[in-house]
């Protein structure tokens, strides 16, 4: 009985070991881009989100983008274009830069729907009164705020594209793939 405890014990402390041998206390030193990103798009990002912590820098890729693009109506990217993605007060943001340095947009995910402005949620119990929130992305570009909502009713789905204060800004059906 001993030989198993102690065995067990050994074998504890030899798992315990193999954890990483230092300890991160800035999150925000800790480089984990896959590219280089021009100096002037990295000092542009940290004027404009200066509490960001846990920033990944890649390039542009259209499977893993969070929001439909076609419908913000943001411009087209490329892979010579960047995408930040980020920590602020505990939600994931993603930001978009072009090649030439400028910000493109950004949004994060809102969790608590009932933190949306009332003016939204008005509109959708009057415009969609079956429907239930799957999903929503607050969306910043420029001078213009937006909110992306995914609705869900059965098996159908839309998503609308709407001002704060609630007026839709553009609209469409999803369709299984």
């Amino acid at each position: 009985m001993k030989l198993k405890i102690l065995m067990l014990a050994v074998g504890i402390a030899a798992l315990a070991s193999c954890g990483p041998s230092y300890r991160v206390t800035d999150q925000s030193t800790v480089s984990k881009d896959t590219v280089s990103v021009p100096s002037a798009i990295r000092s542009s990002f940290a004027t404009q989100y200066p509490t960001a912590a846990n920033v990944t820098w890649s390039t542009y890729d259209a499977a893993n983008v969070p929001i439909d693009w076609e419908l913000t109506g943001w411009p087209a990217l490329d892979q010579a274009d960047y995408v930040a993605i980020f920590d602020v007060n505990n939600d994931k943001y993603y930001a978009w830069y072009d090649s030439d340095g400028s910000w493109v947009g950004t949004t994060y995910v809102i969790t608590d729907y009932k933190s949306l402005p009332s003016a939204i949620n008005t509109m959708i119990t009057e415009k969609f009164p079956s429907y239930t929130i799957s999903s929503v992305h607050r969306e910043m570009q420029k001078d213009h705020l937006a909110y992306e909502i995914l609705l869900k009713n059965g098996d159908s789905k839309t998503k609308v594209l709407v001002d704060e204060n609630g007026n839709i800004i553009k609209q469409k059906m999803v369709v299984k793939q």
